[in-house]
């Protein structure tokens, strides 16, 4: 595939990064390169591949949810803050 000068000066402009124009050839040559080297993989037959979704085994660690009993009780936590208002903790405004 063959990377044009439009297509390098897009992606510097979206990259916010200028170039030099010896930068931009060989920045051309790179991506023909890697886009060269990714589209051998089309060349293999992966038909009775399964795909890999994980590289290694893993699984999760369930637990049951518990309610534990709590120590202290709304008003208890209320007073602890600077300032409350109809059981609600009254903060500064923030826009």
């Amino acid at each position: 595939m063959k990377i044009t000068s439009v297509e390098i000066d897009h992606l510097a402009e979206l990259s916010n990064f200028s170039l030099s124009e010896q930068e931009k050839q060989n920045l051309g040559q790179d991506l023909e390169n890697i886009i060269g080297y990714i589209s051998q993989l089309d060349e293999l037959d992966t038909k009775d591949v399964e795909p890999t979704y994980q590289v290694f085994e893993m699984e999760n660690v369930w637990r049951e949810d518990e309610i534990l009993p709590q120590e202290t009780d709304r008003d208890g936590l209320l007073a602890l803050a600077p300032d409350a208002q109809d059981y609600q903790i009254k903060v500064p405004k923030v826009l």
